[in-house]
């Protein structure tokens, strides 16, 4: 029997949204997200009944994460003038080291890092999602981890 899809938002969204804000940033985290779960309610009647729907739910956020940083980066940005000083924003928030020291790692080591230490994946899980083998996205999740203290702790 299926589990209707209201159950597994509510089982799995919560660790969909933790790997949504670390893959694409706490701004988009929410629009990556919905997208995630809009994808995953069109594929939902065709997923096979012993899939892991977390790994499922995972991959199809990081793919939705990669789309949005992909057409980000095609967006030309008008401006009038170009301002001679850069212009003064909002004060940075609690986490905005965090999430620089977040953007400093590879695509690799951030994917390992969200899959298993947010989203609680185990890391032949984690390999299935992200390519490779277990040790790899061990490995990964390890050297992304020393340098996220390494810099944080630079900073303080």
């Amino acid at each position: 029997m299926v589990k209707p899809f209201e159950h597994v938002v509510r089982d799995h969204g919560a660790a969909v949204l933790r790997v949504c804000r670390a893959l694409a940033g706490p701004v988009d985290a929410d629009d990556v997200w919905s997208e995630t779960f809009l994808a995953a309610l069109r594929a939902y009647p065709r997923l096979d009944d012993g899939a892991n729907v977390e790994a499922w739910l995972v991959t199809i956020a990081r793919r939705k994460a990669v789309d949005l940083h992909r057409a980000r980066g095609r967006l030309a940005v008008p401006v009038a003038d170009v301002p001679a000083t850069a212009a003064s924003g909002p004060e940075p928030e609690a986490h905005d080291d965090l999430w620089e020291a977040m953007r400093a790692l590879t695509e690799r080591q951030r994917a390992a890092i969200a899959f298993h230490h947010l989203a609680g994946l185990p890391y032949a899980e984690v390999a299935a999602v992200v390519g490779g083998t277990e040790p790899a996205a061990r490995r990964a999740a390890a050297d992304g981890i020393k340098h996220l203290r390494k810099t944080l702790e630079a900073r303080r």
